[in-house]
């Protein structure tokens, strides 16, 4: 299929530019938009309104990718599922899937693997294959709609990979999922999860998206969060501050700062003190994680109480607080987990 055009990845815009250089008119564009990404057919021969000769053509000059479920966890402490994904070149992604009362969230891979090292995560540890292509962003959101028969509200890039080293699939990603003939999700309901990529946020910023952008923290001095994830050495902590203060002046969106709590690691009242330190004078959120443990590593979770104290520590120094609630935490919830055991 390398010399096919992936039509699943193509924005509403780049449809309009391929039908025009096939000599259709733009019109064209929005009837096969609405069927691929607003009805989610992906048969050619079933999308009525476009003719045979079209149909035939678009067979011959592209292809409409699919991703199907290898494997299914789901929880038996609540309705959350961890979907194991296999790509048409047999590698594998995870999504999960989770129902909250102010409606249901996803959360997706970017990568195949993931590059940045973190010590604490499993998706990691094999390194990076390669990018997540928008298109196939996309199936996993579709693909869940379809095996859950829910509508999706909320979308979250926290998955397997570093979005932000996969930016413009990204960004073609949240433009498809907008789009008021495909899904129609609002940016607003959108969070991106990064370690902190600083050229690549200055780009984001640019954009002018009004999605959430959450920073993966976790500790709040460079000498501290050097140890558990390495690419505080590319793009340190000062540094990293002076770019969301960027971000938040380009987009107007507050930022989010994830927080997994590590008992003996940054659970203690000095880490309190030093996120509040950090964080003084920004519009921002934290959100404390109780982590997640995974048996290759030798970090452990926190008690409730700590997590507790901990936020109570942080509300009585006047940071905005919440502690995420653990949703699947009898099934493989942490990043990798349920891929790296079927790809070993």
């Amino acid at each position: 299929m390398e010399d096919k055009i992936d039509i699943m990845s193509l924005t509403k815009s780049e449809l309009k530019d391929f039908f025009t250089e096939i000599g259709e008119k733009p019109f064209r564009a929005k009837q096969l938009f609405s069927w691929l990404h607003n009805k989610c057919v992906y048969d050619y021969d079933e999308m009525t309104n476009l003719s045979k000769s079209l149909r035939d053509t678009l067979k011959e000059k592209t292809y409409i990718s699919h991703i199907k479920p290898y494997n299914v966890q789901r929880s038996a402490l609540d309705p959350t599922a961890k979907y194991l994904w296999e790509l048409e070149d047999g590698n594998m992604i995870e999504s999960v899937w989770m129902e909250y009362k102010h409606g249901n969230s996803v959360c997706i891979s970017s990568q195949v693997g993931c590059a940045c090292g973190c010590t604490f995560c499993a998706s990691t540890i094999d390194g990076v294959v390669r990018d997540v292509t928008a298109g196939e962003m996309l199936l996993q959101v579709m693909r869940m709609q379809e095996l859950e028969g829910k509508k999706v509200s909320n979308i979250v890039i926290m998955g397997s990979g570093e979005p932000l080293l996969n930016l413009e699939n990204l960004i073609k990603f949240i433009h498809i999922i907008n789009d008021e003939d495909g899904q129609n999700i609002s940016q607003r309901n959108i969070t991106v999860s990064t370690c902190g990529i600083i050229p690549k946020m200055y780009e984001l910023a640019d954009e002018k998206l009004q999605i959430t952008l959450a920073i993966s923290l976790h500790a709040a001095t460079h000498e501290k969060r050097e140890k558990i994830m390495p690419i505080e050495k590319a793009y340190p902590l000062d540094e990293l501050m002076k770019t969301c203060d960027y971000y938040f002046e380009k987009t107007g969106r507050r930022l989010s700062f994830e927080f997994a709590l590590i008992n003996g690691v940054n659970d203690n009242e000095e880490s309190v003190e030093e996120l509040t330190s950090l964080l003084h004078g920004k519009n921002c959120h934290v959100n404390l994680i109780k982590y997640n443990p995974i048996k290759e590593r030798d970090y452990s979770n926190v008690a409730d109480t700590q997590a507790l104290a901990f936020k109570n520590m942080l509300e009585k120094n006047g940071v905005n607080v919440t502690i995420r609630r653990g949703l699947g935490l009898d099934i493989d919830g942490a990043c990798g987990q349920l891929r790296r055991r079927y790809t070993r």
